[in-house]
């Protein structure tokens, strides 16, 4: 499909309309808290931002290891559903960002383009064949963990949407959620160590959105193994050095992103404690200790853009902690304030003209506004 670009107003002000500042409702709360929402207007060009993509095959970065000539195929020839946006995992939460958008606004203008699209990409046969490609020798580590997240994260959409159209494609997914999930449960224990990198292999990332399905689900099984699986990696971890952030190419904060998964795993007032040991200068609600949005110097490269994401990523994970913290907890507030000012260094840059950034940052904008605790 191709985008009409006088969807895309790129000025600053029309992305800060989704913005809004607001005082708590709760009087005995004093705080200022950030509330992201998500408004049709933007909802609409997210929208077409995915819809030209995840049908586009080329420009294409396969992750894809060559057994035999056999295997030297097309992008969509190796993956029927997921061939487009670049590369498999931002087809993924290119399909999760349509299902999002649609179930928010079932009224959206492209609504039908979306059920089209998704009606051609998620059927039985493609998903077959997906897990068919999963299933064959050396793909072991294929999208491990960040594609597998995003696919948890958009079979959680779809199992949660009461739509027949959400409920077949669903049906059409689960063969390759069962597998994603039988890998997470094979791979996780026997993963010694987690990885703390701010791209695509960290562990954090990855145990948090499979513990979100996990709940959406009612999988205790798999809960139970990403529970002990954080606890093992991080429940002792302390001060630890985020000074040291952000990473020429991050997209994650590695120090946020295991914060943001470790307030999942442990009720409150144990994540106070651990949060208040692991990150001692922030919690103790001094400035130094804030981190500012990154820098993003080059939008044509694609390294380069993932600061954008980055400075989306922090902002939903700093708003996340917040709201997991007391309310009279000292960094509560500044968190809130960060996270306002690292959205609004990166929104107005999701549609950038650039398809570096332009092929996944829509679904990690429509992430951080459309996040329900």
């Amino acid at each position: 499909m191709k985008v009409n670009r006088h969807r895309f107003p790129r000025a600053l002000p029309f992305l800060l309309a989704a913005l809004t500042w607001a005082e708590s409702s709760d009087a005995a709360m004093r705080d200022v808290e950030v509330k992201l929402r998500l408004t049709p207007q933007a909802a609409s060009s997210f929208a077409l931002l995915a819809l030209e993509c995840v049908q586009r095959e080329y420009p294409n970065k396969p992750g894809h290891v060559i057994n035999d000539e056999s295997d030297i195929l097309s992008p969509r020839a190796l993956h029927p559903a997921f061939y487009g946006c670049y590369d498999w995992h931002s087809a993924v939460h290119g399909h999760w960002m349509l299902v999002r958008l649609l179930r928010l606004y079932p009224g959206l203008p492209e609504g039908d383009a979306i059920r089209r699209v998704l009606d051609e990409n998620i059927t039985a046969d493609n998903i077959r064949a997906e897990v068919a490609y999963f299933d064959q020798p050396n793909r072991k580590s294929f999208e491990r963990t960040y594609g597998w997240a995003w696919l948890l994260k958009l079979a959680a959409e779809l199992h949660t949407w009461d739509d027949p159209d959400g409920g077949r494609w669903s049906a059409n997914l689960s063969p390759l959620t069962r597998a994603i999930v039988g890998r997470y449960m094979d791979f996780l224990p026997r993963q010694t160590y987690p990885i703390r990198t701010g791209v695509h292999p960290n562990t954090a990332f990855g145990i948090a959105f499979a513990w979100d399905y996990a709940h959406a689900v009612g999988n205790v099984g798999l809960r139970e193994i990403l529970v002990e699986r954080s606890m093992a990696y991080y429940g002792a971890d302390a001060t630890y050095p985020a000074a040291w952030e952000p990473g020429g190419e991050d997209f994650f904060s590695p120090s946020l992103m295991e914060a943001d998964l470790m307030r999942r795993v442990m009720r409150p007032a144990q994540f106070t404690k651990w949060f208040d040991r692991f990150l001692p200068d922030l919690a103790s609600g001094e400035s130094e200790g804030i981190p500012e949005p990154a820098i993003v110097a080059d939008r044509t490269d694609p390294k380069i853009v993932h600061l954008d994401g980055l400075n989306l990523s922090r902002a939903w994970c700093m708003i996340g902690i917040a709201m997991s913290l007391p309310q009279d907890h000292a960094s509560r507030a500044m968190l809130f304030d960060s996270a306002m000012r690292h959205a609004q260094a990166a929104l107005a840059y999701v549609s950038s003209g650039h398809y570096e950034g332009e092929h996944w940052l829509a679904s990690f904008a429509v992430y951080l506004l459309s996040r329900v605790e």
